[in-house]
């Protein structure tokens, strides 16, 4: 990581001069490496001389010309250094110490990008739970791509993640599902008097009564029921349907290459009777109290901007309750750090939830747990709106997409938008094989180049698998050492994306790597006449196309050698 290098130069360099008695700074201030809006003004810049400045009794730029002073080049590392504005430092790398990253690059292989900031740290990661009541919509679409790519990062940064799917199996909105499917069973269609309020209208339902009188055996991930065939047996049918759903949610997801290590049903929460045990903490604590013949929650003494309600005057709890429970086992298994990745509009829930945990007095930090939140999805064919499917009714499902465009356009449009923007998925571009695409345009990168290496070989040029220096030092054009540069961030790049849990800073980073691609071999001949330069330049290729495939790898989509 070349940004930890140059930090780890400034921190000896500080150090040196704290030795010297030229700094009195103790104990130093942490130092961010940054990058340059503008090139011209370097590599990298840093901050730390203002950071210290009053601390030294010395001007910005005075203490940035000692640093400078003891930096020196860096072992080679620095081609120079200069001050810029009220204090700022600007690196710029020597073109050896980029032409060697190359090396770096190669010698790391598929782990290029990989980092050990997580090292023995566990972290649980919440997404999609949705509830097993249809099919899985283009919502959950985008949470189960964001929620998979934070695991996926997290994971290259070596963290322990585990990755959670907490669902309702309880409730009114499944007793609906099992009376709609009851009713198919009994041959009840939706625009007869009979049929349920509220009830689901989708062809699935019709699916799950079919199987349901067949009396067929369900597997899902975390659950197995044989069908009674009784449509009779309310709690028969519920189980089943239940199940059914679950499956069909599972076969989405594994199409969609996601995976979960645990699932937890809220129906266990009020089993083993942890809802009633929080709620008992929490009156016991003094934050519930009784009013218009409900139990309310003293929120507003942690921030909320009135109290909410516990338990209704029906006797049933609100939604929020058995969520503190949940998160309450969350932190008893041992996860200091939980991110929930959920749509925008559990936003109402974060507060109450928190207010929650802290009135519980488990020595649950505040701000815990730690909550990524995704905009809506929009859905364009022809530039027309789609808000239904064939099969769900209602909705768009997350399968619709994947059938439509693949799995692959589908990962990548979901995260190339920051979490928190709305998303606009146009089905017809995520089709069209041109620039436009972002996907495929990432992708044809790495198609061509592995093009490029069998046009070679038919001309009996091989990329060196250890070059010497002096080959890998004819790599000095503008567009070369762009592109080198591009490679070498991939690490920073991936430890950025991990920490602020933001999955589309990486399909920037690809789109833009892509186009530094097609840039340097539009300008670059790279089989010509010259033998060592043509070797040179099949050497720089084969690390691109590593480091695409690397970073594709981590968000979960192919890279493709043809197209």
């Amino acid at each position: 990581m070349m940004r930890q290098r140059i930090a780890l130069l400034v921190e000896t360099a500080l150090r040196t001069a704290h030795t010297s008695a030229e700094f009195v700074t103790d104990p130093l201030p942490s130092i961010i490496i940054g990058t340059p809006a503008n090139q011209e003004h370097g590599d990298f810049s840093c901050n730390i001389a203002m950071q210290m400045a009053k601390g030294e009794r010395k001007a910005p730029r005075q203490v940035a010309e000692t640093i400078i002073r003891y930096l020196g080049n860096g072992n080679g590392l620095l081609l120079k250094t200069e001050i810029a504005g009220p204090g700022f430092i600007n690196f710029f790398i020597s073109p050896s110490a980029w032409q060697g990253a190359l090396l770096e690059i190669e010698s790391a292989g598929t782990d290029f990008g990989r980092t050990t900031t997580g090292a023995g740290k566990k972290i649980q990661v919440e997404f999609v739970s949705a509830n097993p009541t249809g099919p899985l919509h283009i919502g959950h679409g985008r949470g189960a791509a964001i929620g998979d790519t934070i695991c996926r990062l997290l994971g290259a940064t070596g963290w322990d993640v585990t990755r959670e799917f907490y669902y309702n199996d309880a409730g009114q909105q499944i007793t609906n599902l099992a009376l709609s499917v009851q009713a198919r069973c009994l041959g009840i269609e939706p625009d007869d008097s009979s049929w349920p309020t509220d009830g689901y209208q989708g062809e699935y339902i019709k699916d799950v009564a079919r199987s349901y009188l067949a009396k067929e055996t369900v597997h899902a991930d975390d659950r197995h029921v044989e069908a009674l065939g009784d449509p009779h047996n309310l709690d028969a049918v519920r189980e089943f349907a239940v199940a059914c759903l679950r499956r069909e949610q599972d076969l989405d997801l594994k199409a969609f290459d996601v995976h979960f290590d645990v699932f937890t049903l809220e129906s266990e929460l009020y089993r083993r009777g942890d809802v009633d045990a929080v709620v008992k903490s929490l009156a016991e604590n003094g934050y519930t109290y009784e009013q218009d013949g409900a139990l309310w929650l003293r929120t507003t003494e942690f921030g909320d901007d009135k109290d909410r309600v516990m338990r209704k005057t029906d006797g049933g709890y609100t939604y929020f309750v058995p969520d503190i429970a949940y998160h309450l086992n969350k932190w008893k298994r041992g996860f200091t750090r939980v991110i929930n990745e959920q749509g925008s509009d559990h936003h109402s829930t974060i507060t109450r939830v928190r207010a929650g945990l802290q009135a519980l007095k488990c020595d649950i930090p505040q701000g815990w747990p730690e909550y990524v939140l995704h905009q809506m999805v929009t859905v364009l064919r022809a530039g027309e709106e789609v808000k239904i499917s064939k099969r769900a009714g209602s909705y768009v499902t997350l399968r619709d997409l994947i059938d439509e465009v693949g799995r692959d356009a589908t990962r990548f449009f979901f995260i190339m938008r920051k979490p928190d923007s709305q998303l606009v998925f146009d089905i017809d571009l995520a089709k069209e094989q041109s620039p436009d695409n972002p996907v495929y345009y990432v992708q044809y990168a790495h198609a061509r180049i592995c093009s490029i290496f069998e046009n070679a070989a038919e001309k009996g040029h091989v990329a060196p698998l250890q070059p010497r220096p002096e080959q890998v030092a004819a790599l000095t054009t503008p567009e070369e050492l762009q592109l080198i540069k591009l490679l070498a961030a991939l690490p920073d790049t991936v430890a950025d994306a991990a920490q602020q849990f933001e999955p589309h800073r990486l399909t920037y980073y690809l789109t833009e790597l892509a186009g530094c691609f097609h840039s340097f071999y539009n300008k670059n001949r790279v089989i010509g006449e010259d033998a060592a330069l043509t070797s040179a330049r099949l050497y720089l290729l084969a690390r691109t196309a590593q480091i695409l495939k690397n970073a594709l790898t981590i968000l979960g989509i192919s890279a493709p050698e043809r197209m």
